[in-house]
């Protein structure tokens, strides 16, 4: 028994008509939302990423290396790519993300021509990470926060210097290490004048030896010497007291200690001004960053 169709000849049309609208819409739209970057010769790709972070378009530059490596995986022009792309990372202030790509890329290729620059580049996005939020908005003190990644961007510029000595990279990998130990320094001598202020004379003298003993010919290391005069003075030992006050009087005679000035501690009721940054009671002043990259 043959059926016959429920729909009529001009609804069928009508049906088949509106299925072929749909299906030449469709293949429009699917048309229009292809990314023109997707076939794109790796030489012309790797151009255009190249262009646009010559421009300072750091996000646009990212998102197109990103693809080169996605659609080409392998080459020279891949291993460039992801270079740049960290690099790109690292100027748009996306440490953490430059800092897991270039240990990505370091992995997979321990032996590359550009190694030392990818270290150099850890050490600039691991100096940076978790600063921009506080140094620039809150005025935080670089020596008064947690100082890990700086310690471990200690770590990636002594590989530079270390390993890749003659790199064009090293000489200022040297410079950027002496300015993280004046960093580490002060943050110890912050602690040593903690204790200070606390009448707790040997822990601050410890503190200050410390400093002497771990970052010698820092930048304060005759900060370090007031604090073992003062603490020395405190505790009744006076041929030490005296001693570091001939060691002042020799190599710093102008330091504020020896008049009675030093140490000034920030005023404590900066605490309750959540935007008046936070001062280290070494300097009672703010620090300039150290990467102005």
């Amino acid at each position: 028994m043959i059926r016959r169709s429920k729909f009529s000849a001009p609804a069928r049309l009508f049906i088949l008509l509106l299925v072929m609208v749909f299906a030449a819409t469709g293949c429009h739209r699917g048309a229009k939302d292809k990314n023109p970057e997707e076939g794109m010769p790796v030489e012309q790709l790797y151009g255009k990423a190249h262009g646009l972070m010559e421009k300072g378009n750091w996000a646009g530059a990212e998102s197109s290396f990103k693809r080169l490596v996605a659609q080409y995986p392998y080459g020279p022009y891949t291993e460039q790519a992801m270079i740049e792309s960290a690099y790109a990372q690292y100027k748009a202030g996306k440490h953490d993300d430059a800092v897991s790509s270039i240990d990505r890329f370091i992995r997979t290729y321990p032996t590359h021509r550009n190694i030392a620059y990818l270290y150099y580049l850890r050490g600039l996005a691991n100096g940076n990470r978790d600063t921009v939020f506080l140094r620039r908005v809150w005025s935080l003190d670089p020596s008064r926060r947690d100082l890990s990644s700086p310690q471990q961007a200690y770590n990636d510029f002594n590989t530079v210097t270390d390993r890749y000595p003659n790199s064009r990279y090293a000489a200022d990998a040297r410079a950027r290490m002496l300015v993280l130990r004046d960093i580490f320094a002060q943050h110890e001598l912050d602690n040593a004048l903690y204790y200070l202020r606390r009448n707790a004379w040997v822990s601050a003298a410890g503190r200050a030896n410390y400093v002497l003993e771990t970052y010698p010919q820092s930048a304060y290391q005759y900060d370090a010497i007031a604090v073992l005069g003062e603490a020395y003075t405190h505790l009744g030992n006076k041929q030490l007291a005296d001693d570091s006050r001939r060691v002042l009087e020799l190599n710093d005679p102008k330091h504020p200690w020896l008049t009675g000035d030093w140490p000034k501690y920030p005023w404590a009721i900066r605490k309750l001004n959540p935007f008046g940054g936070e001062k280290s009671a070494t300097t009672g002043q703010r620090n300039a960053e150290i990467d102005k990259d």
